[in-house]
């Protein structure tokens, strides 16, 4: 008997951002669940402390799960619901009061601190599927975790609460999860992957058929520019 399963999710909420290049005051987002993100998911409702002595090597276990993400449609009565980008304009202090200004921090000059501009990219009406393949009792514990998670669970923001819970079960294998996908986001028996745009891992046979997403997270505790890696994947349009 194999010791392999397959994990599947059902990501489906209002608001969803996964951002992979998203520092500063820009912060974009992918049109598709980053490795990263999904990953910080599992980490998060498996209670894995970023700070703790073992988080490389626990994260390194979950990035080792082969990941393949699909865009699935959102349907109402009139139809499907198109995915649409929301670009939000945010500020980061100023309108304070002198009583606030005095407990924020001063520049070095001693001048109070100018208000922060920052833009925010958001996915409207996303709903996607992943599929993450691996050992049989490592899922099974990311989906114990899932079922009763440690922390709050969201879509790439703290902003993006999920719609639905996000676990769907543990298929004996890739075919009989997505078989379990399908039925939880109500969409026909029996449709094949390839009618789907999805993502999956890429490798070096592939070639230009491949390209490279720095979201191949190493330790989310670590400095930052040593928190991740880049990964190969191949995004394949539906037929």
């Amino acid at each position: 008997m194999s010791n392999k399963a397959c994990l599947a999710l059902l990501l489906d909420g209002p608001m969803q951002s996964w951002g992979f290049t998203s520092r500063f005051t820009r912060r974009t987002t992918a049109l598709h669940p980053t490795k990263s993100g999904v990953v910080g998911l599992l980490a998060a409702a498996l209670g894995i402390d970023k700070h703790g002595t073992d988080e490389a090597t626990l994260i390194e276990r979950l990035s080792a799960l082969e990941c393949t993400t699909v865009t699935l449609p959102k349907k109402c009565a009139g139809g499907d619901i198109p995915m649409l980008r929301l670009s939000d304009y945010h500020t980061i202090g100023g309108g304070y009061d002198d009583d606030e200004w005095m407990k924020r921090p001063r520049a070095a000059s001693g001048a109070k601190l100018d208000t922060v501009l920052s833009e925010r990219h958001y996915l409207l009406d996303a709903r996607f599927g992943v599929l993450l393949e691996g050992a049989a009792e490592w899922l099974e514990k990311i989906a114990a975790g899932l079922r009763n998670p440690t922390w709050g669970l969201w879509l790439g923001r703290k902003c993006c609460i999920p719609a639905t819970p996000l676990l769907v079960g543990v298929g004996s294998d890739r075919c009989d999860a997505w078989r379990q996908l399908l039925e939880a986001a109500g969409l026909e028996e029996g449709r094949l992957l390839a009618e789907f745009d999805h993502v999956v891992e890429g490798n070096a046979a592939e070639g230009l058929d491949a390209e490279w997403l720095n979201d191949n997270p190493l330790a989310f505790g670590a400095p930052l520019g040593e928190r991740h890696a880049p990964r190969r994947i191949r995004q394949v349009r539906r037929q």
